[in-house]
């Protein structure tokens, strides 16, 4: 059969030429998620250098987010269409653009706007990476490399607040969070150049730019509108702007699965998304999504606003659910190698997140710190076991043909339920934060002007009384973004508790279906082929 022999060569691969051709994609990876995690301890920093506020902090991160959702599919679409090596090296290209442009940045709407390129960037580095493995590498073995990956992910989280805090505490000041990157991403291409050599198959390219535009425009639509309702400076939840923004974004993305189920070669195919064990894990990655970026984003800003830490010491204060992610990710992959048996991690996984968000969510300004450490530690266990070995489901499930689309459609879920996450609890805290603090300075006796001490970051030059009441609102405010996280983070268990178990298969691609075992169809292929079958 003509579309067997490109499954061969990646069979055939030992566990060295593995390694070899996937040092340049980790490292590439590793800069990737370095970039995202160094700025989260210079964050309070860049605000208040550039007179942002707690909305601005928020669409900081959310910029890259959003980028880097609305572009996955679109890159994982590319991947199964052209050379995927050609395309890691392209994205990190646009990366170093993204990194320097937001280095030089004077301005809160230039930095936002880097920041889009930035997550253009590691939209393509994330779906690509995942791509590669998956034609490289049985869904069997697979969980091995995918913790290697999930390792990688977890030095680099931890790697970036440490080194951004430092960076940040020393003469070279913020910008460098940004400027670092770059030659780690040349160090990057260099390498890829050299190790990574996959067989690329050619086949007729047709992108579906009408649905890309519709569904960038619906997700965008709506997570600006998430992000401003309900602030008295924008509009409420019930007005007009609403109303508009609301019914623009149901109507492109309804326009979009309309386009989706009438073109040839769909940017989010319907029939992979709508298969059960993809469905459910869609779902679930989204609350993980969610809850993931949505709660780690301001465990940097709690530690240092609230309990007045350096960035270096937020750096290390938040070691401890790093340590837990990369203890539950490469675990949890060597466990499923060897066992074959998944499912029971997906759940584990979800526990544990659930608990550790629920636990985070008593913290306050008073919390002792070791006990902040092992609730986090806790929240990054389950989140090591869920994150990879949701793809790994997924991947289980599709042809090889449409994994570089399938993986990039979680991940591109994952990253929609972090960028609304991250939009609508910065909201949620920024609330709180205000109306905390104005009853802590009314009950101080301490006059406040038009409620707008709620939204400064800045708090090293206010009076002594205000800064500790400040202090104190955003410490008890964070516990509340954990809660409604930890809420979120249910419906991930739920999900997984449907997904139905399948043996991880030991060849890259599926199998042509047969009454027999999947081990006698693939001895069989050859004989029906000569048969003229």
């Amino acid at each position: 059969m003509s579309s067997q022999p490109p499954a061969a060569p990646p069979l055939a691969m030992t566990h060295r030429q593995i390694m070899e051709a996937l040092t340049g994609l980790l490292a590439a990876f590793f800069t990737a998620i370095l970039s995202s995690t160094i700025v989260a301890n210079a964050l309070p920093t860049i605000m208040s250098d550039l007179h942002g506020t707690q909305t601005d902090f928020a669409w900081v991160i959310t910029a890259a987010l959003l980028a880097n959702a609305v572009t996955t599919p679109i890159w994982g679409k590319l991947a199964d269409l052209f050379n995927k090596k050609i395309l890691v090296q392209l994205s990190i290209v646009i990366f170093v653009a993204g990194s320097v442009m937001a280095g030089l940045s004077e301005t809160i709407p230039l930095l936002l706007t880097a920041r889009v390129i930035q997550g253009v960037a590691m939209g393509g580095l994330t779906a690509l990476a995942q791509a590669i493995i998956g034609t490289m590498i049985p869904p069997r073995d697979r969980g091995k490399y995918s913790g290697y990956m999930g390792g990688v992910m977890a030095v680099g989280t931890a790697g970036g607040p440490l080194l951004g805090g430092f960076i940040v505490d020393s003469p070279l000041g913020w910008r460098w969070t940004f400027f670092v990157c770059v030659p780690l991403a040349v160090v990057a291409l260099i390498l890829l150049q050299v190790t990574l050599k996959i067989q690329h198959v050619r086949r007729p390219a047709k992108i579906d730019w009408l649905g890309s535009i519709l569904l960038t425009s619906g997700v965008s639509l709506l997570l600006i509108w998430v992000s401003f309702a309900g602030n008295p400076a924008y509009y409420d939840w019930v007005s007009w702007q609403s109303a508009a923004m609301v019914g623009g974004g149901v109507v492109l993305l309804a326009l979009l699965v309309l386009v989706e189920s009438k073109v040839e070669q769909p940017i989010i195919p319907l029939k992979i998304i709508s298969e059960r064990t993809t469905a459910l894990a869609i779902l679930a990655s989204v609350a993980v999504g969610i809850a993931m970026f949505g709660s780690t984003t301001f465990l940097g800003q709690y530690f240092q606003v609230a309990r007045g830490a350096t960035p270096t010491e937020a750096g290390l204060l938040t070691l401890p659910m790093i340590a837990g992610n990369l203890t539950g990710s490469v675990v949890s992959g060597l466990l499923i190698s060897r066992t074959g048996k998944w499912k029971r991690y997906l759940i584990g996984g979800s526990i544990l997140l659930i608990g550790g968000l629920g636990l985070a969510g008593t913290m306050d300004h008073t919390t002792e710190l070791w006990q902040a450490g092992i609730f986090t530690a806790i929240l990054g266990v389950g989140l090591g076991m869920l994150m990879q070995n949701l793809v790994l489901a997924v991947q289980n499930t599709v042809r090889a043909s449409d994994i570089g689309t399938a993986s990039a459609s979680v991940a591109f879920f994952r990253s929609v339920g972090g960028a609304i996450g991250v939009a609508v609890l910065g909201a949620v805290l920024s609330n709180r934060v205000t109306q905390l603090a104005t009853q802590g300075l009314a009950a101080a006796g301490i006059p406040v002007t038009g409620g707008s001490a709620g939204a400064s970051m800045d708090l090293v030059d206010m009076p002594a009384p205000v800064r500790e009441i400040m202090r104190a609102a955003y410490g008890d405010a964070t516990a509340e973004v954990f809660l409604i996280s930890a809420v979120v983070a249910v419906v991930a268990l739920i999900s997984v508790l449907f997904i139905k178990e399948r043996p991880l298969r030991r060849t890259v691609d599926i199998q042509p279906a047969a009454p027999s075992t999947a081990e006698d169809a693939e001895r069989a292929t050859p004989e029906l082929a000569k048969s003229g079958h």
